[in-house]
């Protein structure tokens, strides 16, 4: 079984009291326009007219070679972080994903990665779990690489 994880809520908590992001740096605030902004924690688009923020974030526990680190948008209000197994908003609103293995030591498993319709992701994230090596996925987009969210086993 497998669930789709969004970022910490301890994480997205100290970010919106105004916490640094992954370089050092104030989240930059923002008004939604609607679309093509989905919040990480939540996993659903922030609404047009809500405040939100832009910054840097690294999904992984430190900086190494492979942590990639890039602009992701969060509600500025707390939101509820995303539990359950239905396939959350903010991963419908495109055709396809980037997704990706990494190991325990949080390096990407070279073969995993492969940009994939929507429809096909989980059952790909079956198929790359099937590699012993594989402790987590990462869905990102397949346009601009950013970090969408985790794919984790249950």
């Amino acid at each position: 079984m497998l669930k789709i994880t969004a970022l910490p809520t301890e994480i997205v908590r100290a970010l919106q009291d105004g916490g640094a992001d992954a370089h050092g740096q104030m989240p930059e605030r923002a008004v939604s326009d609607g679309g093509g902004n989905p919040c990480r924690h939540c996993l659903r688009y922030i609404p047009e007219g809500a405040d939100m923020l832009i910054l840097a974030h690294r999904p992984f526990p430190a900086a190494q070679p492979y942590a990639e680190t890039g602009p992701v948008f969060l509600c500025a209000d707390p939101c509820a972080r995303h539990d359950g197994e239905a396939m959350p908003e903010a991963l419908e609103g495109s055709p396809d994903y980037l997704i990706k293995g990494y190991s325990a030591g949080h390096r990407i498993v070279y073969g995993t990665g492969i940009v994939i319709p929507q429809a096909e992701m989980m059952a790909q994230a079956e198929a790359i779990f099937a590699d012993q090596r594989v402790s987590y996925i990462h869905i990102r987009s397949a346009r601009n690489n950013c970090y969408q969210a985790r794919i984790d086993r249950e």
